[in-house]
């Protein structure tokens, strides 16, 4: 194995590449070379052959001084949802095969149009529904930064942000329908960015929730994020560009987001944002009743997006493919079948009334600030070994961040410490519906308050 070093971020790897220090078929072979050694649950498949296909055309621009920019030559890893042209699209399952992709997801083809070294398809949660990352198919990644007990990676985008925190690349591309790569990211110490539903084009990506999913990168950080926001809508120059953190305010809600947290996510948490008063951030604290009606609303009427899902799966769940697919998997899709069409009327009709409320209630420079999740990524066994804890678990995992989906805003956690065990915990910025710039933009200049960093 050489000694290229794989765990850099885009940013340090760009300029490497571009100034000619570094050659990106050499990148390209450490890169492959590290998975090949890796947990074989991290990648579902490798796509050599197109890698180094990809990368000796970067090598032949960037030696000839046509660049196609900054990703020209940087390795990326894509979920098992996205099409890539010649693999099977599996989406961590064993039931799905419609034979090979016969061309690359459009959001694919823009970061390969960017110059961006497609490496292989990384593992997830059966059919990306679950926030813990557990997958009895293809086994299931364990958290990188885990030192004690393998724990869980996060879901659904679980090999995705293990691939990236245990340095094998630099950035990696998900899905997020309720957390999915948010949780993973905060769970594994890393970047983890979910645009507003929309922002790219979804033509190719396998659905979970087509009113609630969305998709981002996991990376090592927010300039990575935000070069690889501008390549994934086919542009060349980001248009996210660093804010100030004096004079932002950042609005806590009392409300939900931290009911049961974990003493040491809340200590990481709080010391952040005390860092980001001290750099001249508003802190406010605030009762938010709309998020406990969010939760109301999924009691009476049933959650839309087991109701997406079961419509998706329906003659999957009927058939012999049930056998085939993870009971709890099977479990939570079948709670669909509960609602009713008046029921998914009324779930529907209440959300554009709440995405309207969530967009007022926060002012031009105004964020939404609270832990990413309640807690550190727990051991698997136990989650293995009994069902109700796996429930209950995977509920407390997605409480937070599936708030997010359903007012259909963007999100970003960034690492803000850690918390029991001495694992990783993450700190999210959330703006409302289209905020995407303001967001990524004060997320540039916060980050290295957030983390603790002179």
């Amino acid at each position: 194995m050489n000694d290229i070093r794989t765990d850099l971020s885009v940013a340090s790897l760009a300029v490497l590449l571009q100034n000619g220090a570094l050659d990106p078929v050499a990148l390209t072979e450490a890169v492959l070379d590290r998975i090949a050694a890796a947990d074989p649950a991290i990648f579902t498949e490798v796509l050599g052959p197109r890698a180094l296909r990809e990368a000796e055309a970067a090598r032949l621009r960037l030696g000839a001084g046509r660049s196609r920019g900054l990703l020209d030559g940087i390795p990326v890893a894509w979920k098992d949802l996205f099409d890539t042209e010649g693999a099977v699209t599996r989406a961590g399952s064993v039931v799905l095969d419609d034979g090979p992709a016969t061309k690359d997801a459009a959001v694919v083809a823009a970061l390969a149009a960017a110059g961006m070294v497609a490496v292989g398809r990384t593992n997830m949660s059966e059919f990306a529904f679950s926030g813990l990352g557990i997958n009895p198919h293809y086994g299931t990644p364990a958290n990188a930064a885990s030192t004690d007990v393998p724990r869980i990676p996060g879901g659904s985008s679980s090999g995705s942000a293990v691939a990236v925190a245990s340095g094998l690349v630099p950035v990696a591309i998900g899905t997020d329908t309720g957390g999915s790569i948010r949780i993973p990211a905060a769970l594994n110490g890393i970047v983890g960015y979910k645009a507003t539903r929309g922002r790219y084009a979804m033509d190719g990506v396998f659905p979970l929730a087509a009113s609630l999913d969305s998709l981002g990168p996991l990376c090592r950080t927010v300039q990575d994020a935000v070069w690889v926001d501008a390549a994934l809508r086919g542009v060349s120059v980001p248009e996210a560009g660093r804010g100030e953190v004096d004079g932002l305010t950042l609005v806590v809600p009392q409300t939900v987001m931290f009911d049961g947290a974990e003493p040491g996510v809340v200590a990481a948490f709080e010391a952040a944002l005390a860092r980001l008063a001290a750099a001249g951030a508003r802190i406010e604290h605030r009762a938010v009743p709309l998020f406990t009606e969010v939760f109301e609303l999924f009691a009476r009427h049933g959650a839309l997006v087991t109701a997406e899902a079961f419509a998706l799966h329906r003659e999957r769940l009927a058939g012999t493919d049930a056998e085939r697919m993870d009971p709890r998997v099977v479990v939570r899709s079948r709670m669909g079948e509960k609602t009713a069409m008046a029921d998914y009327i009324a779930l529907t009709a209440a959300r554009r009334r709440m995405i309207a409320a969530f967009s007022g209630m926060l002012g031009p420079r105004d964020l939404l600030a609270h832990p990413t999740l309640p807690h550190v990524a727990p051991p698997i066994a136990p989650l293995l070994a009994d069902d109700a804890l796996f429930v209950e678990t995977n509920f407390r995992t997605l409480r937070n961040t599936l708030v997010g989906n359903f007012l259909d805003g963007c999100g970003i956690s960034i690492p803000c410490g850690t918390g029991e065990a001495g694992m990783p915990a993450g700190f999210l910025l959330s703006a409302p519906q289209g905020e995407d710039r303001r967001l990524l933009s004060a997320a540039l200049a916060a980050e290295h308050i957030i983390r603790g960093e002179a």
